[in-house]
């Protein structure tokens, strides 16, 4: 199988790249934004023709959430019509597509576990060009698998847990929100699942959801990966209120994934555990 994977070097694909590159049986393309630009739609799909892949593993985005709001035409570039061109180039070539969404494509209003049956509403810019990619996914390769996730981490790259262990080895006290409720997903524990997927003998198309398990606010988050690296720092709970950011974050975006087991057997790992492992490992970029 030859798989070109997009965003190599974001959180997902840089798991996605260590799980790979152990499988002999597998010809992989990591392309990161200088092999493959996003944002200049018009050689993508020449770029794509390079490798003729058997399977795109769709991992590449714009996910500056904040930055979003000011920078709309490049948000829109890569998170929508760049999911246009990978998509027409799907179908065109009989190319099979797994691509990475957000919870960020909801209005965080529900009190329930979210399905992929839900309704999507999304409040800010990075999840209207989210919600608009997925939507030109399935125009154009209705035969794709979408994932959508939340709160991704790694030990690659920026996230709230890297974060969160930086400020509390400065600091005697953090404040963090606790009235959004959601759950993390460890990007390696995503890896896993798409390419159990990808080598799963059917391809069952359509929108899934993945996230680790559990219900969980980001103060209940931080005070986790204070207990679990023994850090001596008060971590305070603030509502959403009294952090004001320049796009809006839905307050509720907890993913029902009975879909994605069901289908694919995937394991879900419990948060917790995740976390665990997570910090377990060393650090890296």
């Amino acid at each position: 199988m030859r798989i070109v994977i997009t965003g190599a070097s974001g959180q997902v694909g840089s798991e996605l790249k260590d799980l790979l590159l152990e499988d002999t049986e597998k010809e992989c393309y990591f392309l990161d934004r200088k092999q493959l630009p996003l944002d200049q739609i018009q050689i993508i799909q020449e770029i794509l023709a390079i490798y003729q892949p058997d399977l795109i593993i769709h991992a590449g985005a714009y996910t500056a959430v904040d930055k979003a709001e000011e920078d709309q035409v490049t948000a829109n570039l890569v998170n929508h019509l760049a999911c246009e061109e990978i998509a027409q180039y799907c179908h065109i070539n009989h190319t099979r597509l797994i691509a990475i969404s957000t919870d960020y494509v909801f209005d965080g209003t529900s009190n329930v576990a979210l399905t992929e049956m839900a309704a999507t509403a999304p409040i800010n810019v990075y999840g209207q060009t989210k919600l608009a990619g997925e939507q030109a996914i399935q125009k154009w390769c209705p035969e794709a698998i979408i994932i959508r996730t939340s709160w991704v981490y790694s030990s690659y790259g920026k996230n709230f847990v890297k974060t969160m262990c930086r400020l509390m080895a400065e600091r005697d006290e953090v404040n963090v929100i606790n009235d959004q409720i959601g759950s993390p997903t460890y990007a390696k524990d995503l890896a896993a699942a798409i390419l159990k997927i990808a080598d799963s003998s059917g391809f069952e198309s359509g929108i899934y959801n993945y996230s680790n398990e559990g219900a969980v606010s980001w103060y209940d988050f931080a005070v986790a990966i204070r207990d679990f690296r023994s850090f001596d720092c008060q971590v305070n709970p603030i509502p959403t209120s009294a952090y004001p950011t320049p796009a809006r974050r839905p307050k509720y975006s907890l993913l029902d994934k009975s879909k994605i087991t069901d289908t694919f057997a995937v394991e879900v790992p419990e948060w917790e555990k995740s976390l665990a492992n997570m910090l377990a490992e060393e650090f890296k970029n």
